[in-house]
């Protein structure tokens, strides 16, 4: 089987994510979000985005059909993101806009069922 190709983009202004068949340019799914979203990764079959409202930011595992929140990492008051990245392991990589700071949040664990 080959390599899963699924591509994602944000808008921030509307507050959405968009899914983009990489075949056709056509968005099949737009998940909505109640704060800006600043960055988008694939973390293994995992779905994370940034977001950033009012000085607060956080990082947040949602379910890549709905859009629910599954996971949501509260980062500390002042630490602003624009913009995520993974290593495709257990560590999230996250800009810090204008502070110059790039950083890395270790992925939780998902539970055993």
């Amino acid at each position: 089987m080959g390599a899963r190709v699924d591509l994602r983009a944000r808008t921030r202004a509307a507050r959405r994510t968009h899914r983009i068949a990489p075949e056709t340019g056509a968005i099949p799914r737009t998940l909505e979000s109640n704060r800006f979203a600043t960055g988008v990764t694939w973390v293994q079959d995992e779905l994370w985005h940034g977001t950033r409202e009012d000085g607060a930011s956080d990082l947040r595992r949602l379910d890549p059909v709905d859009g629910r929140v599954l996971v949501r990492l509260t980062l500390p008051e002042g630490v602003s993101i624009t913009g995520l990245e993974s290593d495709s392991g257990d560590v999230l990589y996250a800009g810090g806009g204008t502070s110059g700071k790039v950083r890395a949040v270790r992925r939780p664990r998902r539970s055993r069922r």
